[in-house]
């Protein structure tokens, strides 16, 4: 069994409030979390109104295959175009 957990930078920069991050970040988390049935936070960057931290993780049976699954996570919230995309860490815990 493998744990990923992959923590991803954004910037928000047309945002103008807490609130407003706050629904950009639910839109995302909300998409993702159906799209791919994986845990999401915001795990960093709370008080900044035009960035954030989302932590995103993943159970799988193979290191490959959790990832594929990461890379795909990234791509997607790439592709709603709602951020800009910063950092990105991966790590793998096995049990």
């Amino acid at each position: 069994m493998v744990v990923g957990v992959l923590k991803l930078s954004l910037a928000i920069p047309e945002n103008h409030s807490l609130k407003g991050k706050r629904g950009v970040l639910k839109r995302i988390e909300a998409r993702v979390s159906n799209q791919f049935n994986i845990s999401v936070t915001e795990c960093g960057d709370q008080d900044l109104w035009q960035s954030a931290i989302l932590g995103f993780g993943v159970v799988g049976s193979s290191q490959p295959v959790v990832q594929a699954t990461l890379q795909k996570v990234v791509d997607f919230v790439d592709d709603m175009g709602l951020v800009q995309m910063g950092d990105s860490q991966v790590e793998f815990f096995y049990c």
